[in-house]
């Protein structure tokens, strides 16, 4: 069996975000699916990349994944690889084990030794982007738990990103984390995402002001290169400290176990290199005792099924992300959608990573621009 064409999709989900999805067809009549974790103005830079894939991939074996990734990475990035590489390699690298799955007549976790369990834990995202007050985003959580969701996250802080910022905004954030709390009890688990924005001196006042309402986790309080900082704030903080997603390949992450500054990692299965990848990242974080909650700012259909599979084998999975702005457009889109049930989604035993894309609802929202993004100008806030 050969590779016989490569095709990318840009689609509009109604969002700012766009989702860039690869498709792989063979001369046995498989195709495979895949997708690429993309950012506002940046998909055009990533399908560029798959474009130059097909001068590689035309004809080769779709099982040599690991050869081919490799060759990737040494031959035509040299090993100076960005975010667009990455996000290319990764949807290309899904695609090729989807190929494989279904050549075999097996789900690609069988592949990957087997499941370790039935059915894969998600938690809320993309519920709260319109709370501006503890009242707004106490109501928006009530729903997101009427849903059946045990676990939801949200940024508490507003943009503007900034490094430092004063007192109030600080207060307003635990009131929000507090006002969450409330809504939805000590049942339900409240994950803090703080998208690297801080300094670890702020970081860790506020991990210390909102462990009176324990959350599950502190998200990215600090970059994930700052890696004194995140031990830093492991340190006085009660919450466990998650860091990874905006990482590459195991070689990114070796740094970080060996910092001792997270207790959770959170890769994403379109930018770290695949599934294989992430397989790989999370068995080195068995080795030294740290969680895997896989990110997941993708789909709701080929990046989460995907990493489903990749979940399903791993000792150390925790939960992964469920984007509810999303969801809608991922339903019509796919052949069997993935529906949350109670907070989890059962496994599949179907070949491959277990959906298809419907490629007639592909090009009815293809997208015909990148979403607008207003870049910051200099003001006295700046």
């Amino acid at each position: 069996m050969k590779i016989t064409n490569i095709r990318s999709y840009i689609v509009d989900n109604g969002t700012k975000k766009h989702w860039v999805f690869v498709r792989l067809e063979t001369d046995a009549g498989i195709v495979g699916w895949g997708e690429s974790y993309s950012q506002s103005d940046r998909e055009d830079a990533i399908i560029s990349h798959l474009a130059q894939f097909a001068r590689y991939m035309i004809g080769r074996d779709p099982f040599q994944i690991k050869y081919t990734t490799t060759m990737l990475r040494d031959d035509y990035v040299h090993r100076r690889g960005s975010m667009e590489f990455y996000s290319a390699l990764s949807g290309l690298e899904i695609a090729l084990w989807d190929i494989v799955g279904q050549a075999c007549g097996q789900p690609v976790h069988n592949l990957l030794g087997g499941r370790y369990r039935d059915k894969i834990r998600v938690y809320a995202n993309g519920w709260a982007y319109n709370a501006k007050t503890p009242v707004d985003i106490a109501k928006a959580a009530e729903a997101v738990v009427s849903r059946g969701f045990t676990a939801l996250k949200f940024d508490p802080f507003p943009l503007p990103v900034r490094t430092y910022v004063d007192k109030d905004i600080e207060r307003h954030a635990v009131s929000m984390v507090s006002a969450v709390r409330d809504a939805v009890g000590d049942e339900v688990e409240v994950l803090v995402e703080c998208s690297r924005r801080f300094s670890p001196t702020i970081a860790s006042r506020f991990a210390k002001a909102i462990a009176q309402l324990r959350p599950y986790w502190i998200e990215e309080p600090v970059p994930a290169f700052d890696l004194d900082g995140l031990r830093e704030v492991r340190q006085v903080s009660d919450a466990p400290i998650v860091s990874g997603e905006t990482l590459y390949t195991k070689d990114e992450f070796r740094s970080l176990f060996a910092s001792r500054g997270v207790d959770i990692i959170n890769p994403d299965i379109s930018v770290c290199g695949g599934l294989l990848e992430l397989k790989e990242i999370a068995a080195t974080a068995e080795s030294h005792l740290v969680g895997v909650s896989p990110h997941n700012y993708n789909s709701t259909t080929v990046s989460l099924a995907a990493t489903m599979q990749a979940s399903a084998s791993m000792p150390n999975f925790l939960l992964t992300e469920y984007f509810l702005s999303f969801d809608k457009v991922g339903s019509d889109i796919c052949d069997e959608p993935l529906v949350p049930v109670n907070g989890h989604i059962e496994l599949t035993d179907r070949p491959g990573i277990g959906i298809a894309l419907r490629e007639d609802e592909l090009r009815k929202r293809a997208a015909s621009g990148t979403p607008f993004r207003t870049l910051r100008t200099v003001s006295a806030e700046a």
